[in-house]
């Protein structure tokens, strides 16, 4: 299994007492396609949906590709279908996380994981830290809007008792996955491990990826000059003691303060009545996303309560809603902001004491927390270790550069942030724009992403509604500490005066409120490509935010690209037909497979190699290029799984950025008056774009690949050929030819969930893609059956009405009733 970075806090109680009681009584029934029946008894839930007393009833409808559409008549019904479903696709990898949430990954698999001797038992230092101090239950504690609704809480319960009755259904010594078949650690779940799924996902732009970091954290021996170094149960230094500071060196944004997003991305468009010939809005939806770590890949579900809520889309594994999708008159997707979501705080030691802080001229203890971690060794004997976390006011103590004059914490936006799940559902049941942005001001939990919708009026609409440290510019310019290789930016944690604000409409403190978030409402057009919101419609670009909505106003080559095509499809020269989108140029567009830095860049390259047909390496080898050369020029500049030079353009531009910022050897450097254009071109004259090449040449060479080498044959899921790039292409894709084998299987980055929605006056009409399946199960026909139509460009026609849920041929379904 995978070692998925969660969070975990034990369920300090059983399932309730209703569960246990009907537990005896679970059955499973084949059924037709008839309507649930009417429970015997019955309630009228806050929400004006039927509440079933004593029970729930649910129906799973699965269409093609093993689609599920669940169908009940309240939030515990719909709850407990949508979790059987989940766990009949991917119970092994929810099982995985839940470990991982717990705490227990060293009890079960050892202190060493994927990432290295001692890395579980960092990992489980810190989860188990949450667990103990009751984070998550604190937050479940608190009433709607800050906690969750009474609907969510009944579908979180309805949602483990799903689970738990697929997992008492089957077996554990039966499941059909062989990567948990027969697991001690495969055990029932509670609700409370659904919710610390949700806190978990919620902070991964923050907390999450330092989680080893902050688990490892120990302060310096007296005298010492050095960082920490953490202990292993063995007196070992552990591997994230060592490799710690490179995690948080990773998650800097380079000469600004705060943490990168985790390895998340997305391209999304919400398209209006003046851009489509139809005059019906669209929603382009397309994710990027590991594809091989459980809490970041998406399922694909219907959630229906008749007349309560009809909603379409994906969501994150173990969490229980929609969170990109549609409804019958309402589109949205998110795109990762570019705003920061957290801040490093830099903390002045107290001579002579590395856990003592100085604020305000004052000293301050960091506070402590005992760990007590179950330890399995090599033998399988189990032990307790007892480690130890810090905690100062600004946030978690980090290992990373802890010196005895200096130590770094890092405060999160989402730290308190269980609203997404209000808010996403609220959005489920919006009927319109407007009620959209009410559901996001009203909980205010969307955490670290961009959103962009339509809806039947044909208008558009972005926002940037994400948790963002309340930091004015000022602020900014003041406290920022710069960084070095030894550290990261961060502010000074010395005084108070480097302290988050708050805002009065902010339901919590610490960030910024709705009055300040960008927004745009337009009838033509808005898109993102995890660019700064500046340019989300360049005919109205969003100026005057505060700094940390927008730290990098430079448009990277997929922004510009996804622009341009716009841009090209508004008038016609994309050679996709007459000007205006419709539904069949909207996914011709997103599956086209264009590489801007080839489109931009290709020509000059090839005039530099037709010149110089013989280049030097950069270990001074001299390569003949011809032969590249020719199959540059011969290229149709597309990611296509059968294009024959892209591969190449892909180790060749790789290895130019290696080189240097690439404002350095463009033809056309970056210009502020011409953000959309620039920089372009490559500069052939430069000595790093000839070596580039002739490095590109030696790799295929060193690998006993022929130059023109097609694409699908180096790029691959699974032995399936896989379109995209990552040096400019708008459908991003990085992968390796043997990723989806292996154990664990090798991963890949890129495109994911791809939904292209009309919302006409007859309701929504959609195609989507699931580009690696509804499982992760490799024995699982769903594994890879939706990957063959990505490798082919297909999609699939989404099934929304229950007409045409009943007229799909391979319709399966299943009644449950408990």
């Amino acid at each position: 299994m995978g070692e998925p970075r969660t969070l975990a806090k034990r369920h300090k109680r059983s399932l309730t007492g209703r569960l246990a009681a009907v537990a005896a009584a679970l059955c499973l029934t084949s059924a037709t396609v008839a309507l649930l029946p009417a429970p015997s008894s019955a309630a009228t839930g806050p929400g004006g949906e039927t509440v079933a007393e004593g029970g729930h009833t649910a129906r799973i409808s699965r269409t093609e590709y093993g689609i599920p559409h669940i169908l009940a008549r309240d939030f515990d019904g719909l709850g407990y279908g949508y979790g059987y479903a989940f766990a009949q696709d991917n119970v092994c990898e929810l099982a995985d996380q839940v470990v991982t949430l717990r705490g227990e990954r060293s009890q079960f698999l050892g202190p060493d994981g994927e990432s290295g001797e001692g890395s579980n038992l960092a990992s489980d230092t810190y989860y188990t830290g949450q667990r103990r101090a009751g984070t998550v239950q604190r937050l479940l504690d608190r009433k709607a809007p800050l906690g969750p609704t009474a609907e969510l809480r009944r579908m979180v319960e309805g949602y483990a008792a799903g689970y738990n009755r697929y997992l008492r259904d089957t077996g554990v010594g039966k499941l059909p996955d062989p990567r948990c078949k027969g697991k001690p650690w495969v055990r029932p779940i509670t609700p409370l491990d659904l919710w610390s799924v949700v806190y978990d996902v919620n902070r991964v732009t923050a907390e999450v990826p330092l989680a080893p970091d902050i688990g490892d954290a120990k302060p310096p021996a007296a005298g010492a000059h050095g960082t920490a170094a953490s202990e292993a149960p063995d007196g070992k230094g552990t591997a994230a003691s060592g490799t710690s500071r490179a995690t948080a060196a990773a998650s800097v944004i380079p000469g600004a303060q705060g943490l990168a997003t985790a390895d998340v991305g997305s391209n999304g468009w919400a398209l209006g009545r003046d851009a489509t010939r139809t005059g019906n809005a669209m929603v382009l939806a397309n994710p990027h996303l590991p594809w091989t770590v459980g809490n970041f890949r998406l399922y694909q579900v219907q959630l229906t309560i008749p007349g309560t809520l009809d909603v379409s889309g994906a969501g994150l594994y173990g969490t229980p809603l929609v969170e990109i999708g549609h409804n019958q008159s309402l589109a949205w997707t998110h795109t990762t902001s570019d705003a920061q979501h957290a801040s490093f705080y830099a903390l002045k030691l107290v001579p002579g004491d590395p856990t003592s802080y100085v604020v305000d001229g004052k000293a301050e203890p960091m506070k402590r927390r005992t760990v007590p971690v179950t330890v399995r060794d090599e033998n399988g004997r189990l032990s307790t270790v007892d480690r130890t976390l810090y905690t100062s006011r600004f946030g978690p103590v980090l290992s990373s550069a802890w010196t005895t004059k200096t130590a770094y914490a890092v405060r999160d936006a989402n730290a308190d942030n269980l609203r997404s799940m209000n808010a996403w559902l609220a959005m489920g049941k919006a009927r319109s724009l407007a009620q959209l942005r009410t559901a996001q001001n009203t909980y205010q939990g969307i955490p670290w992403t961009y959103t962009l919708a339509a809806d039947t009026s044909g208008g558009t609409y972005f926002t940037d509604s994400s948790a963002v440290p309340h930091l004015t510019d000022e602020q900014l310019g003041r406290c920022t500490l710069p960084a070095d290789a030894e550290t990261p930016a961060a502010l000074d944690g010395s005084t108070s005066a480097c302290a988050w604000g708050s805002d009065p409409d902010a339901l919590v403190p610490g960030i910024y409120g709705p009055s300040h978030q960008p927004k745009l409402n337009r009838t033509d057009y808005v898109a993102n490509s995890n660019n700064g919101p500046q340019y989300t419609n360049p005919e109205a670009p969003l100026t005057g935010l505060p700094g940390v909505y927008d730290i990098n106003p430079h448009l990277d080559q997929r922004a510009q690209l996804g622009l341009r095509m716009i841009a090209q499809r508004a008038n016609g020269t994309d050679g996709l037909g007459a000007p205006g989108f419709t539904r069949a140029t909207l996914g011709a567009s997103m599956l086209g497979n264009r590489v801007l830095s080839a489109e931009t860049g290709r020509d000059d390259v090839v005039g530099m190699c037709r010149a110089h047909p013989r280049l030097t390496a950069t270990d001074g080898t001299e390569v003949d290029v011809q032969q590249a050369c020719t199959t540059l020029a011969r290229w149709d500049t597309r990611a296509d799984t059968t294009s024959r030079g892209t591969a190449l353009w892909i180790t060749f531009f790789n290895r130019l950025l290696d080189n240097g910022p690439p404002d350095t050897w463009r033809r056309v450097p970056y210009d502020p008056a011409q953000p959309l254009t620039t920089p372009r071109g490559i500069n052939g004259d430069d000595v790093r774009v000839q070596h580039a090449l002739a490095d590109a040449v030696q790799d295929f060479a060193a690998r006993d690949l022929p130059v023109d080498t097609e694409l699908g044959a180096v790029q691959k899921w699974a032995g399936i050929p896989l379109p995209g790039c990552d040096v400019g292409c708008f459908d991003v894709m990085d992968a390796s030819p043997d990723s989806g084998t292996g154990t664990p299987p090798a991963g890949v980055f890129g495109s994911s969930f791809l939904m292209a929605v009309e919302l006409t006056p007859d309701g929504p009409r959609a195609h989507t893609l699931l580009t690696y399946g509804q499982s992760s199960n490799p024995a699982s026909p769903h594994y890879t059956d939706q990957t063959r139509l990505f490798s082919r460009k297909q999609w699939v026609t989404e099934r929304f009405t229950q007409a045409e849920i009943t007229g799909d041929p391979a319709l399966t379904v299943t009644t449950l009733h408990s």
